[in-house]
């Protein structure tokens, strides 16, 4: 009877112990359960890349296409085409920066060369969406009704051949005239006289070295006036010949400015 109480007491005892193993094991996945959720909540960026860098080298292993990581992936096609049209905006930007740089550089040289004419009123540089233009008083260049250049002119014209013959620009030589008709034998009309104006220009800046596939001499008469026919000022100031060096490059129309303390040769 001694015997059936012991043994009874024993198993009474290890059940009573066995719910503390229970416990332990619940308390142990609850803490896990803590740290798994608390690893969640800390991922950062650099934990997203090793993920991302693993998930690739997982793909690698077992398939047979070929994926992109992610540093690869950094520049994509779209990319590099926008990098190389801003790198081709840039070049242009920057040759046609030089060319018109160029070109104020040239009406500047012209501009000293015919001073004292500027100064006077006869001769007038602007710089516009065409190029350059010189505008010179035909009472500077030709006798009334003539065509052929005044001797005291092929100095001022002379000038103007030295600094362009330099260059690679196209030029046209316009004619043109007031609204007084002509009616001669040599020019039956302004238009006549006016193309021939503008080919002794030329011609005369062939002979000092500027080549003759860059000019082209246009004539046009009384159709084109700056002032109006009305008074002889009007008149006299739509009697000229305009040398035009063109440019590809738009620019904004500025007149150039007569340079303050300048050695004039004349």
């Amino acid at each position: 009877m001694l015997r059936r109480r012991k043994q009874k007491n024993d198993e009474s005892t290890e059940n009573h112990e066995r719910w503390l193993v229970s416990y332990a094991d619940f308390i142990t996945l609850l803490f896990a359960f803590f740290v798994v959720m608390y690893a969640v909540s800390s991922i950062n960026e650099g934990k997203y890349r090793i993920l991302g860098h693993s998930l690739v080298s997982a793909f690698k292993s077992n398939s047979s296409s070929s994926l992109i990581s992610a540093q690869s992936s950094e520049f994509s096609p779209i990319q590099i085409k926008q990098v190389d049209s801003i790198n081709r905006i840039e070049a242009l930007n920057s040759h046609k920066a030089k060319k018109q740089e160029k070109m104020r550089g040239m009406a500047k040289d012209i501009l000293h060369a015919l001073e004292p004419l500027v100064k006077d009123g006869h001769v007038r540089i602007t710089q516009n969406s065409l190029g350059i233009t010189v505008e010179i008083n035909a009472s500077v260049l030709f006798s009334p009704g003539q065509a052929k250049l005044a001797e005291n002119s092929s100095l001022a014209l002379q000038a103007v051949a030295y600094v362009i013959k330099g260059h690679e620009h196209e030029i046209h030589v316009e004619g043109h005239t007031d609204n007084l008709p002509i009616h001669t034998e040599s020019f039956p009309s302004n238009w006549e006289l006016s193309t021939a104006r503008a080919s002794s220009v030329i011609r005369l800046f062939v002979e000092n070295g500027v080549e003759a596939n860059r000019l082209t001499a246009i004539g046009y008469g009384e159709n084109r006036p700056i002032e109006t026919n009305e008074t002889p000022e009007g008149r006299k100031r739509n009697r000229r010949v305009a040398v035009m060096i063109l440019s590809t490059d738009p620019d904004k129309v500025t007149e150039i400015p007569i340079a303050k303390n300048t050695d004039s040769e004349y």
